[in-house]
């Protein structure tokens, strides 16, 4: 009777080992399943990766395009400020009007405005509801 419990237990042993082999072999399979798919995940994100990049490489040339556009506008804009300003210094009209309007916030009348500026009554009271305090 001993021999035949040791049989059993062999078997039984055997029987075990053999179940444990087969849920090895099944889970390590479920394993390569997961793998594989982490490679496809892994490859898609590589390639999301590098679409990536080159968009903002693009993005960051575009910026740079943008940024050299602009100075140049505002290279341009002092330039022309600068004009515009020598244009006023040059022209005795517009000092004369520049004056005037000068006097005006500080508060001449429609007489001053004329002895002052030489300007006609027209004139001088058109500055004077333009830029007098209201």
């Amino acid at each position: 009777m001993t021999d035949e419990v040791l049989i059993a237990a062999t078997l039984v042993f055997i029987v075990a080992c053999l179940g444990l082999v087969l849920y090895l072999q099944h889970r390590i399979n479920q394993l390569r399943i997961d793998i594989d798919d982490l490679n496809e995940r892994q490859d898609v994100t590589d390639e999301q990766n590098v679409s990536f990049k080159h968009e903002l490489k693009e993005l960051r040339s575009g910026t740079i395009g943008v940024g050299r556009r602009v100075l140049n506008f505002e290279k341009k804009l002092k330039t022309q400020d600068a004009k515009i300003d020598e244009t006023h210094l040059q022209d005795p009209q517009a000092k004369l009007y520049s004056r005037a309007m000068k006097m005006v916030s500080l508060g001449a009348d429609v007489e001053e405005l004329i002895q002052e500026c030489e300007l006609p009554k027209a004139e001088a009271e058109l500055l004077l509801r333009l830029h007098g305090k209201a």
